[in-house]
């Protein structure tokens, strides 16, 4: 069976606070973790109601604690907010702390809106610019050298697994020249994930920490005892993307019955544009569709999300496609 991860944004449902979000957020990892899935992503992402996972390196130390053996990472850091030295001490801690079990995928992207810049005091252009040099560093810093004659003890020898992340062209190129895994952003960006996947194996140069290429797709997925009762549930999702793609983000809202067949063409084609790479149905559905598209892109591993308004579906969903999936392979 294909290995299956988890992305969460530590969604923050309308009505509650972020502390209640990195409490469901820390519960849904233990049961990702006891479904047998292999990886707990959060995303960084700022300036957002809806999304509380933007200080990204504490949240995994809090899902850490909460489990003991799923893998936990970044999906990701978005590197041109940061000083890749901070990084590398921040995630070299996290590896001293949960052993043999840290991700780190890096982003080119800021995660939020041009005023982030100002926030940060960073000059994000020019540090995207500067992303495949800064990713070398980190590289570097995780291998014990001293970058720029300033060594970083917390990150030397650090058992970290390090990602590049796209929804473009240029990660893969970048992960393929760098030889390292690659995350495809096809759950929310699917317009080039097969040319991505394409060049990323063809330009593959092996390196000392993976021989061969190693690709990863994401995909929406939600299962639940019907069909109408998954629509129903995603939604929530829906809404959350319409409102990103008007410009008026905000907490993630209750579902709403026949919510897409409300909605007026456009934005109605543009959601089925952008969510297009999605699993959503009954369990037996939701199998289908993922065979389908493991298929379609020959990925090594995918990454799952979407999140539901009442957090026990959401960890429903996880545990019924686990168990669909399982029972395809026994």
């Amino acid at each position: 069976m294909i290995p299956l991860s988890v992305l969460d944004l530590v969604t923050v449902r309308e009505g509650g606070t972020v502390a209640e979000a990195l409490a469901i957020t820390a519960e849904t990892a233990r049961v990702a973790e006891r479904a047998g899935y292999k990886r707990y992503w959060v995303a960084e992402h700022h300036g957002m109601d809806g999304i509380a996972g933007g200080a990204t390196s504490v949240v995994l130390a809090h899902i850490g604690h909460a489990t003991s053996t799923i893998r936990i990472g970044a999906g990701g850091i978005m590197l041109p907010n940061h000083n890749p030295y901070v990084i590398a001490e921040q995630f070299g801690t996290l590896a001293a702390l949960f052993p043999g079990r840290v991700d780190l995928g890096l982003g080119r992207a800021a995660g939020a809106d041009g005023r982030l810049a100002n926030a940060l005091r960073k000059d994000i252009v020019g540090a995207a610019e500067r992303f495949p040099q800064d990713v070398v560093e980190l590289q570097a810093r995780f291998a014990g050298q001293a970058v720029g004659g300033v060594a970083s003890p917390q990150a030397s020898g650090a058992d970290v697994e390090m990602w590049i992340l796209g929804s473009s062209l240029f990660g893969a190129q970048l992960a393929a020249m760098l030889g390292l895994p690659y995350a495809f952003a096809s759950h929310f960006a699917p317009a080039m994930l097969d040319e991505a996947a394409q060049i990323y194996r063809e330009r593959f140069q092996p390196s000392q920490v993976l021989g061969k290429p190693h690709f990863m797709a994401a995909i929406n997925v939600l299962a639940a005892d019907s069909e109408e009762e998954a629509r129903y549930l995603a939604s929530s999702t829906d809404q959350s993307f319409v409102a990103l793609r008007t410009g008026n983000p905000g907490k993630l809202q209750p579902p709403v019955c026949r919510y897409r067949e409300s909605l007026p063409a456009a934005a109605r084609a543009m959601l089925e544009q952008v969510r297009s790479v999605s699993a959503i149905g009954t369990p037996d559905q939701v199998r289908a569709d993922i065979e389908a598209f493991v298929e379609r892109t020959a990925a090594d591993e995918l990454i799952v999300g979407v999140a539901t308004y009442d957090p026990a579906a959401q960890q429903r969903s996880l545990a019924l496609t686990m168990d669909a999936l399982a029972a395809l392979s026994s």
